[in-house]
């Protein structure tokens, strides 16, 4: 889901069919992209030189592109084609992509259908999202006043370019002194973080809110429950309250960028004794195994 990494001057970025340097990969000023938040995009790793999960990410961005009506001029196939190209234009061998399609340059005013053709770039760059320490300790959470999108006013299923209510939660984590935040959703249960799914362990049992909670459906957050299965790990994917998450025995959030990343506190109640759990732990190293093997376990659903 939200990652943060610093360009450099050298990078090369895929910007409408051809590799250009950075400085050169410009967005007009009337694209509804940035004058209305119109597209959506993928946040996508890459370990070892290849895709990670590269069937799901692509079948969940041309499930975003249907929801919003909009048709790219390049397949998923051509697109993935062009991910490798920029990654190797760029050397990276573990990293990130940022896959962004845009409803394209038009006029003022939200007309949907008085633009250009839509239009994509891709960027690939390296990646760091927290210290090592925070995946050994934990980190220490808030819930933020700032309420998830309902699902009848924008589909959190939908990976947007509008992300303005999840930055203003972000907003209140930095000023609570943390990195991430709770997102509850209009009914008062929890959605998500600012940037990750959410989970949490109670009498052994792994749960996260469902999707009708108002989440975006994570990549990891699948992952997740699939290597729990398979460590025959009980999963639920259920309605979770404040006081759910202030007893529960262990906590982690998950995502593209964070990949899965110990939560030791929230609203300044420690979780379990404090520190990352046991389940947590066995997922945390189940994860990155996946990672380093190559596998796509989500391709077949």
């Amino acid at each position: 889901m939200e990652q943060d990494f610093c360009p450099n001057p050298n990078l090369k970025v895929w910007l409408d069919g051809r590799l250009v340097p950075v400085a050169e990969a410009n967005i007009n000023v009337f694209s509804h992209g940035l004058l209305y938040g119109d597209g959506v995009f993928e946040g996508i790793r890459i370990y070892h030189g290849r895709i990670f999960e590269c069937t799901a990410h692509m079948k969940r961005l041309a499930n975003s592109l249907k929801a919003i009506r909009m048709e790219v001029p390049w397949s998923m196939g051509r697109l993935v084609e062009a991910i490798e190209q920029t990654r190797k234009a760029n050397g990276v061998e573990n990293g990130y992509v940022r896959l962004v399609a845009t409803r394209g340059v038009g006029t003022l005013g939200i007309h949907p259908f008085r633009t250009t053709s839509p239009s994509v770039f891709i960027i690939v760059a390296t990646i760091q999202m927290y210290d090592e320490e925070m995946y050994e300790k934990g980190m220490k959470i808030v819930t933020a006043a700032t309420v998830r999108n309902h699902p009848n006013a924008m589909a959190p299923r939908i990976k947007s370019l509008n992300y303005l209510n999840n930055i203003m939660a972000k907003l209140e984590a930095i000023d609570a002194g943390c990195l991430e935040a709770v997102m509850l959703n209009p009914e008062g249960f929890v959605a998500e973080c600012t940037g990750d799914n959410l989970f949490i362990v109670r009498l052994g049992k792994l749960q996260t809110p469902a999707p009708h909670c108002g989440i975006l459906e994570g990549i990891t957050r699948r992952l997740i429950l699939k290597l729990a299965q398979r460590r025959g790990i009980p999963t639920e994917e259920t309605t979770l309250t404040r006081h759910d998450l202030y007893f529960a025995d262990e906590a982690f959030i998950s995502g593209t960028g964070a990949e899965v990343c110990p939560v030791c506190e929230i609203d300044k109640r420690p979780v379990g004794d404090g520190k990352p759990g046991p389940i947590t732990r066995q997922l945390i190293e189940d994860f990155r195994a996946h990672a380093k093997s190559g596998e796509e376990l989500l391709a077949g659903e």
